[in-house]
Formats: structure tokens, sequence, C-alpha cells
């Protein structure tokens, strides 16, 4: 008895070494490692530095081996672009610079490659021309100001130098506009890897120590950043050719609008132009809570003003679009990606469904108002006689379930159909039917 016992614990104690090993195996095997991918296919906008803190935030709270920013991009905006390479170094996670096959990453492109821990481009990619342009309605002109070149030069050159990278041609892409292709970029030490997809990259680097963290990116699932509702309509109308037609169309409706009233065109007019303040990097929040403002004093106004019109419908795309932009946009310490998508629901439904309540009693409102006046509507319609009714006496009749009195230049009695032909004050004119 004594022995099978031990036999049977000894039986039990090798199943469970198995099962261990085979989960730890299973464990091993499942592709754990993730990357989160940030893809920058456009210009340097103001939502473009929004886009990236999210994007870092939400790699900093979902336990991501590292970031890697996508860019393939023509340049943009100086102040945000310093404001993206500021975000990059203050993170705690690795953030990666990659420019994709037949991309190109050019002026303040080039800027933002040389911010991040490791940058990388592919085959047949090129970086550079980084002088600064002033742009105006006559085109775009290069800046020579020394006070304001010799500041970015600066700027780029200790950048470089945060992170190991060739100083001389951190000064050089904006003094002399140098361009470089991928193998220059590697040899002259401006990258550190030339790869040919984000997965070679992601093995290249594996092992690497970022940060003080040794990457595990070897096989890492590959994600892509997906921005919430309100960074996804911000990056539409950063657009800069779409936030100046917006600033333009604004402007021009104002101007339509004072020149002929009533027809409602400036109110388009002030959202258009605060769409275009915002997507040229005005304060979001006072946008927002200025177009909610707006919005709800366009509709009680369309109360007050004959039929569901341009009043109406102003004010509704006002409430929308502001309460889709009172929604935070970053602090994801805070707020979760979940929980931002229930803010977003709990905000902006209530708007639309009070939007459309709205839109409802407006146009109930509108309705009683176009209905006819009920004197002079009664005539001609059939009422039926309560009390008998001759000239020397008045009676009752029941019209519509009504009790009203009537007279009469006829005899009539009780309970005769009689034809309403006219009304005098609170007294009804009838005659027999």
């Amino acid at each position: 008895m004594h022995t099978k016992r031990v036999f049977h614990h000894l039986v039990i104690f090798f199943l469970c070494i198995t099962l261990t090993a085979v989960f730890a195996l299973s464990a091993e095997s499942a592709p754990e490692n993730r990357v989160l991918v940030l893809e920058i296919a456009e210009a340097i906008t103001p939502a473009s530095d929004n886009l990236i803190t999210d994007a870092i935030e939400r790699v900093e709270n979902g336990n991501y081996e590292a970031l890697v920013i996508s860019l393939d991009t023509p340049g943009g905006g100086l102040e945000e672009t310093q404001i993206i390479i500021k975000t990059i170094e203050n993170t705690t996670v690795p953030v990666i610079g990659f420019v994709p096959e037949s991309g190109k990453a050019w002026s303040a492109g080039t800027l933002i490659l040389m911010g991040t821990d490791i940058a990388a481009m592919a085959p047949f990619t090129v970086i550079g021309s980084a002088q600064p342009v002033q742009m105006s309605a006559e085109g775009t002109k290069p800046i020579e100001d020394e006070k304001i070149i010799n500041a970015l030069v600066k700027f780029s050159v200790e950048t470089a130098r945060k992170h190991g990278r060739n100083e001389t041609f951190a000064e050089e892409v904006i003094t002399k506009n140098r361009n470089l292709n991928d193998e220059e970029a590697l040899e002259e030490g401006v990258i550190e890897f030339r790869a040919s997809s984000i997965s070679d990259l992601l093995a290249q680097i594996d092992g690497e120590i970022v940060k003080g963290r040794r990457l595990q990116t070897v096989d890492a699932q590959i994600e892509d950043y997906n921005p919430p509702l309100p960074l996804s309509f911000l990056r539409l109308i950063s657009n800069p050719v779409l936030s100046s037609l917006l600033l333009t169309i604004g402007l021009y409706g104002i101007i339509f609008g004072i020149s002929n009233p009533g027809a409602g065109a400036e109110l388009f007019g002030i959202i258009a132009i605060v769409l275009g303040l915002i997507g040229t990097g005005f304060d979001i929040n006072i946008a927002a809570f200025f177009l909610i403002l707006v919005g709800v004093g366009l509709l009680v106004f369309e109360l007050q003003s004959p039929g569901f019109g341009i009043f109406g419908l102003a004010g509704l795309i006002s409430l929308i679009i502001g309460s889709l932009f009172l929604v935070p946009l970053g602090s994801e310490n805070i707020y979760t990606p979940e929980f931002r998508r229930l803010l977003t629901l709990t905000i902006v439904t209530p708007t639309i469904v009070f939007g459309l309540f709205l839109v409802y009693a407006i146009y109930k409102v509108a309705e009683t108002r176009k209905k006819k006046p009920v004197i002079g509507d009664v005539i001609g319609d059939t009422a039926r006689t309560i009390d008998p009714i001759s000239p020397e006496k008045h009676g009752f009749v029941r019209y519509k379930g009504e009790y009203w009195k009537a007279r009469s230049e006829e005899e009539i009695g009780v309970d005769q159909e009689v034809e309403i032909t006219g009304k005098e004050r609170e007294m009804l004119v009838v005659k027999r039917k």
C-alpha cells in the first residue's frame, strides 16, 4: 500500500511539472510584447502634437514596448515641431522615428526624426531642407533673419547632440538646406538603422537599451494607432488648406450676412471662423464653450422667430461641434481610452437628443403659427342643437364636443343638425341644415 501511494504521488508530481512546462512554453511562444505605430502622413499641424501626445500616453498606460512614429511629411509648423520634440524627451517610453519606403521627412519631419530615441529610414527615402519659411497670401518666402535662423540652428544642434547624432548636418540642414538619402544618413550618423519595413526595424532594434529599458521587439505585435473622434475631427480641420478655406468662407459669410440681413450667412460665417481658428492652433476649450453658448443662443432665438430655419440649424451644428471638442483630448493618466469613448457618448448623445427635441418643438411651434385663425374657420361646419332655438330665444349647440351659445333667424328644434353661418364674439349664428 505504501509503495502504491508513493507511486501515485510521483505520477501527480510529474504531471504537475509537465503541465507547468507546457504553460510556460505556450506563454513564451505567445507574442505578449506590443508596439504602437502612429502614422504621420501629412503636414505637421496643431493636431500633430495632440496626436503624438495621445499616442505616447496610450503607450505609457498600455504596457507597450515602444511607440513608432512613421514620418512621411513635407514639413510643418515650427512651434508644433518643438512641442513634439519636447514631448518625446519628457516621456519614459522609447520613441522610434521611421521614414517608410518611398517616403520623406523634410523640414520639420527631419527635426522630429532627429529628436526621437532611435531614428531609422527605409531604402529610397530622403530627409533634409529645414530652412524656415514664412507663409503669406503671395506664397512661401524663406526666412533669412539671423535671429530666427541662429535660434533654430542651436535648437537643432542641441537636439542632435542629445541623441549622439551628426551636429554638422543638424546645422547645415537649416543653413544650407542639405538633403540626405537613407544610405548617406546612416553613413553620416544622422540615423541608426536602415530597414525595409517596421517589422524589419523591430527585429534589428531588439535588445537595444533605450531610456534604461532593454527593448524586446522581435516578433512584437504591431498595433496601429487610431485617434479618438475629437482628434480625428481636429486632424481634419487642421489641414492648412482646409483651415485657410474655413477662415476665408467665414469672412465672406459675415460680409454677405451683414449686407443681406436675414439670410443667416453671418452665423455660418462665425462657425467657420471658429473652426478655422481651432485648425490653426486656437485654444480648443475656449472655442468649444463659445460654440456651445452660440448654439444655445441661436436655438432660443429660433423659438422666438417664425418657423424652423437658419438659426435653428446653425445652433444645432454649433452645439454638436462644441460638445465634441469638450471631451478631453489628453491626460490619459486620468482618462483611459474606454472612459473617453464613454465620455464622448455621454456628452455628444444628449446634445444631439436635446437638439432634435428642440427641432421638434420648433417645428410644432411653426406648425401652430401657420394654422389659420379659428375665427372664420367654423363657418360652413355642422353642429347639433341642444336646446330649441328661435329668433326670440337663444340656445346651445354642440360643436366638436364643446357647448356653444347660438342664435338663429328661424325656429329650430332640439337635436337638429344645423349649419354655422357666422360668429359674433362667443355666439354662433346657425341655420337649419
